[in-house]
């Protein structure tokens, strides 16, 4: 379902992203902040100094939109940036951010980690070619590279990094940058809430989804949900791993071939259906489904209700296109 990271010589400009580029590298207009100026949270270096010891910057993990993604430009002279595009609607993207979180805070210093939220920010997701997410990609001396798409296990990203690393340094990007302490200090005193422990049936799905480990995952959210039906979190988790354990293993060519050769096969378009969902087709995934279930009956409709309703789980139910979904789905059935 993902693509196959690529070696360092393979990491060459995959995107095209010219238009922010020359916008990035126009000058300054006056009163204008640039990167590592006024306003825009990046320190500049000290006079000399080529490898960004002296470079500050507020976090590791930066929040981009299309109008801040020239000062990521400028840092990614300094070190490699990565950059995830997701939403908060995306399952799978729940699942990658925390790795490429921690990845990037384990490197200290040596990359960046560039967050882009698909639905506030449509030029960048132009600019990168993210048909689908999350799309994962990095920008080495102000150059795109594509990565990967889709959710990998935190040893493939790991490789991944090091393999953005090895090809930064041959082209001569091999600085580090510090945090900010003054900024960490203020966001101490200003009272950042720390993160709720989870309770102890989810941590031990996360756990267990860490390590690729799904049915162990699949059987703490039940576990979870049998004590406390009402436990949304938990049902959310649930359909997060099932989609994720059902693709295992499968490669999209696979999938969609056989969904292409089975049009009324209801087997295979909930398995392209999964795929759509994975990669933020949510139309997709949910009109294939919908338009099977007036054509066939008794188990198989049932299992056409049950993904669709699990499907609205992930996206949230409270999504416009849920319902919609759900108010056809409820048409179809009654």
């Amino acid at each position: 379902m993902t693509n196959v990271p690529p070696t360092p010589s393979g990491l060459r400009g995959a995107v095209d992203l010219s238009s922010l580029v020359d916008r990035a590298q126009r000058p300054p207009q006056p009163g204008g902040a640039a990167a590592g100026g006024p306003g825009s949270g990046v320190a500049a270096g000290a006079p000399g100094s080529e490898t960004g010891a002296d470079l500050t910057v507020p976090s590791l993990v930066l929040d981009v939109t299309d109008q801040t993604f020239q000062d990521v430009l400028q840092l990614s002279t300094i070190v490699p940036v990565i950059v995830d595009i997701w939403a908060e609607w995306c399952g799978p993207c729940k699942q990658l951010s925390p790795i490429l979180e921690q990845l990037t805070a384990e490197y200290d210093g040596r990359v960046l980690l560039a967050k882009v939220d698909a639905d506030t920010n449509p030029q960048l997701v132009q600019a990168f070619q993210a048909q689908s997410i999350p799309t994962v990609a990095a920008l080495i001396g102000g150059r795109p590279l594509g990565l990967f798409v889709g959710a990998l296990p935190e040893a493939q990203v790991r490789d991944v990094y090091e393999q953005v690393l090895a090809a930064a340094a041959e082209n001569g990007v091999s600085g580090r940058v510090t945090v900010d302490g003054a900024a960490a200090a203020d966001a101490v005193e200003q009272g950042e809430p720390e993160p709720e422990p989870l309770p102890p049936h989810h941590q031990a799905a996360y756990d267990a989804i860490e390590q690729g480990d799904y049915a162990t995952a699949i059987h703490e959210y039940k576990t979870a949900i049998a004590q406390d039906p009402h436990d949304q979190m938990a049902v959310a988790g649930l359909a997060q791993v099932s989609l994720l354990d059902r693709l295992n293993g499968r490669t999209a060519d696979d999938i969609r071939a056989a969904a292409a050769a089975g049009t009324s096969d209801v087997q295979a378009q909930l398995a392209v259906a999964d795929l759509d969902i994975s990669g933020g087709h949510v139309d997709d995934a949910f009109g294939r489904l919908l338009d099977l279930v007036p054509t066939v009956f008794g188990d198989e409709r049932e299992a056409l209700r049950v993904r669709l309703v699990e499907y609205f789980e992930l996206i949230g139910t409270e999504d416009p296109r849920v319902v919609a979904a759900r108010r056809r789905l409820a048409s179809a059935l009654y």
